[in-house]
């Protein structure tokens, strides 16, 4: 499986009209603090606009939804792999992307089999407090290196500017969060973001 190299992460489907027609054609919607029929009708939302626009939607978290709903990629936390019926997903033919933040939680992962692995935070964030340090890019590479033909996706504070030197490093795809969302000009930089990463590909 081949990932896009820019990997977007937006709160609400609202984001995604606006965003999609940048050229942004991976996004995954992470939904929080909604109750279940508010997160049903958000990822239905953000299912149909990407049907539209031709990307690819991944649900973080709410696998039974996204199972529910049709959709056809899941992302789950250490947390949320923990609680979660793996074979269930597989069986109804998701594909699955986990978090990793340390050699524990990447062998955890290596053995429910994903389709991609993501390792952060990269650099410090501002999105969340985590009590992991920033991994740095020497990880990046030693996670590539573990993880062979695997995908794997850096995350955590990262900038046009950084995502170059993710990507050489070993990182299949990059994924941001707050330098599109908190921009003054959210569309201008997604744009921007597409096209520093098409370059690479």
């Amino acid at each position: 499986m081949k990932l896009d190299p820019f990997y977007l992460i937006v709160d609400r489907a609202s984001w995604l009209p606006r965003l999609l027609p940048q050229g942004v054609k991976l996004v995954q919607l992470r939904a929080k603090d909604m109750d279940e029929p508010q997160l049903r009708t958000e990822i239905a939302t953000a299912r149909e606009v990407c049907a539209r626009y031709g990307a690819q939607l991944v649900v973080n978290d709410h696998w039974r939804l996204a199972i529910d709903l049709g959709c056809d990629f899941v992302h789950l936390g250490q947390e949320d792999l923990a609680d979660a019926d793996v074979a269930a997903i597989k069986r109804a033919g998701l594909r699955l992307g986990l978090s990793t933040h340390d050699e524990a939680e990447l062998e955890l992962a290596l053995m429910a089999q994903p389709d991609y692995v993501a390792l952060g935070p990269v650099y410090p964030t501002i999105l969340k407090k985590m009590r992991w340090a920033a991994q740095g890019l020497e990880r990046v590479s030693a996670w590539k290196k573990r993880i062979g033909d695997l995908p794997l996706v850096g995350i955590g504070g990262l900038t046009i500017e950084r995502a170059q030197g993710v990507l050489n490093a070993g990182a299949d795809s990059v994924a941001v969060v707050t330098d599109v969302l908190l921009n003054v000009d959210p569309e201008a930089r997604a744009r921007e973001w597409v096209l520093a990463t098409r370059e690479t590909v």
